[in-house]
């Protein structure tokens, strides 16, 4: 698949027609050919989407929820061609991209119901005679940046609400999925967005340091927000910062899943599973740390060993619960987790094979604070089982992480497992739920090093509008001097 820029509308070549290849991780060959865009190329969406800012800004709610209708619209209509290239670049399982599509049209919808939801209020003055309001305004550009692990559901959020409050979009479209998020642009393009209010920006791997640089500090884009590792976000924070410009942030994860003595053992099992190993654990919700109270975890650990074997694994155009990760450098990865842990003393208790960039749902029992997968973010289907005494211990150890970003506790015990939770220090947190779960209502976000801000209805707002003070005042009043 062959893949031009998005630019005021039109498909272009980039500058000296500079390509890159994004290879299949599963098969190794060539998924999609990419523009690589230069510095000029960049600065040109840029003023692209400055250009079209008043006129969008101007429009309508109506106007614009019913383009964010059709875009919702073809995006479904097109769901089989996403589902396909999300396959090749990434990896991923047709399920997995599937759901990804049916959840992305969802957020253009939801964003689409938010253009009358813009609200402000009026709040009482002093001042005898006068109007004193708060309103908000669209801020203009506003640039995405948006990671591959959930390419359409990320790439969308991106850029959905931001166009629901009248401001245009740069999507900087990853490099590992480039032509998935491009069609993202395609789909809001065809829907009738005007020219420049949606650019997409595809780049080389080597060059993505200076284009989103380049994009960051341009004058005219006014929010950034930003969905991947914290080791970027930390990068990108900073580059916000010295041009004093609001950032969105949602970073990396180590998710906590409790489970305590009186959980119901087969729907515990049931979401730690689910939560480990959809999309072979490459959410950044996924569940990272799965911390069970000693009197059963005998019990869990056996039945979760089982079914985790039970999960097949391998090419990802076929019917297998795991697909391909994302590279072969992840997959090498996990190897390196397995064998610390091991070697440390952990008991490998599923699972730990690997083919290629395919490796098998993994479970290692009797994990202890000094191996690497008790700390670090896997970002695979490698999962520990943290052994505790207690809920206090296991609350204890859910805390015991730079990251907060989701979270889950199992207990039938409703009112303690609220009092329990109120101390998790995560953005998210589902009693009897797994880790992993997404609405495009809900303020989503973290705590911690899992960044700032929240993307989701009502609570996006804030992230993508200016805030500002007006007054109608008596044009006779006295002042003292």
């Amino acid at each position: 698949m062959n893949v031009e820029l998005l630019i005021s509308g039109k498909s272009a070549a980039a500058k000296g027609n500079r390509t890159f290849n994004r290879i299949n991780p599963y098969n190794q060959q060539i998924a999609s050919t990419v523009a690589s865009a230069s510095l000029d190329d960049a600065l040109t969406a840029v003023a692209a989407a400055h250009a079209a800012f008043e006129p969008w800004a101007v429009i309508g709610p109506h106007e614009r929820r019913k383009l964010l209708l059709k875009a919702a619209d073809l995006m479904e209509m097109r769901l089989q061609d996403f589902v396909a290239i999300t396959i090749a670049e990434t990896g991923a399982t047709g399920g997995w991209a599937g759901f990804n599509v049916t959840v992305a049209a969802k957020m253009l919808r939801e964003a689409a119901s938010m253009t009358t939801q813009i609200s402000g209020e009026i709040i009482p003055t002093e001042k005898s005679g006068s109007l004193s309001m708060v309103v908000r305004q669209p801020v203009g550009v506003c640039l995405g940046i948006a990671p591959w692990n959930a390419a359409v559901i990320l790439g969308t959020r991106a850029v959905a609400m931001p166009l629901a409050c009248g401001n245009p979009v740069i999507l900087k479209a990853s490099e590992m999925c480039p032509a998935t998020h491009m069609m993202i642009g395609q789909v809001l393009n065809d829907a009738g967005l005007p020219p420049g209010v949606v650019n997409v920006i595809t780049n080389a791997p080597e060059d993505a340091g200076k284009v989103v640089e380049a994009l960051v500090r341009a004058p005219e884009v006014k929010r950034v927000n930003f969905t991947g590792s914290t080791k970027v976000g930390r990068i990108i924070a900073k580059l916000c910062a010295e041009e004093l410009k609001p950032s969105l942030l949602e970073l990396g994860g180590k998710a906590p899943f409790i489970v305590l003595d009186d959980a119901n053992m087969e729907g515990a099992v049931n979401g730690a599973v689910f939560g480990a190993y959809m999309n072979m654990g490459q959410i950044c919700m996924s569940t990272e740390r799965i911390i069970v109270t000693e009197s059963i975890a005998d019990q869990f650990v056996s039945a979760l060993a089982e079914k985790a074997s039970s999960l097949p694994a391998g090419d990802p155009t076929d019917t297998n619960v795991l697909g391909a990760l994302v590279s072969q450098e992840a997959a090498e990865k996990m190897e390196e987790i397995i064998a610390d842990a091991v070697g440390k003393g952990a008991e490998l208790i599923s699972g730990g094979g690997r083919r290629g960039s395919v490796v098998e749902a993994t479970v290692l029992d009797h994990v202890t604070a000094d191996m690497r997968i008790y700390h670090e973010e896997s970002f695979g289907p490698v999962k520990p089982v943290i052994r505790v005494e207690d809920a206090e211990e296991a609350i204890r150890v859910a805390n015991d992480t730079e990251y907060g970003l989701s979270a889950s506790l199992y207990s039938q015990n409703i009112p303690q497992a609220l009092k329990l939770a109120a101390r998790i220090k995560s953005g998210i947190c589902h009693i009897n739920g797994p880790t992993v779960a997404d609405e495009p209502q809900m303020p989503f976000g973290g705590m911690k090093s899992s960044g700032w801000g929240r993307f989701g209805g009502k609570a996006a707002v804030a992230e993508f509008t200016d805030l500002r003070w007006l007054t109608i005042e008596d044009a006779t009043q006295r002042f003292p001097f």
